[in-house]
């Protein structure tokens, strides 16, 4: 390697540090809200910033903390909504299908790219 090749690294990697440092210091200022819908009719709209648990038809508990909002408890047999990450970034989503219960978050965080096509 010359000199010219690691001052070329240098360069990508201090400009690249750069950019994810701004990319996690400027995050959305808008938390977002939850919306929970049952059997395909909205159960509720909760905001994302206010800390707060909310039983859904007493088979399911959304536990809304910290800006995220995760299922903490539910009576089906799987449990597949409880073992899910919590949510915060819009266009994600929990669903319990056992007790038709879909809770998603709109307009909260930027959504990440799962990948680019040009």
């Amino acid at each position: 390697m010359k000199k010219h090749d690691v001052i070329l690294i240098v360069v990508i990697l201090v400009i690249a540090g750069g950019w994810f440092g701004y990319m996690q210091m400027s995050g959305n200022g808008d938390a977002g809200t939850v919306v929970v819908t049952v059997d395909g009719e909205v159960y509720g709209e909760y905001d994302l910033t206010k800390d707060q648990t909310v039983s859904i038809h007493d088979t399911n508990v959304l536990t809304i903390k910290d800006k995220t909002a995760d299922m903490t408890e539910a009576d089906c047999p799987d449990k597949l909504c409880v073992h899910q990450k919590a949510i915060s970034r819009d266009g994600e989503s929990i669903i319990c299908l056992p007790n038709k219960v879909v809770v998603s978050v709109v307009s909260g965080q930027a959504r990440e790219y799962d990948a680019v096509v040009k």
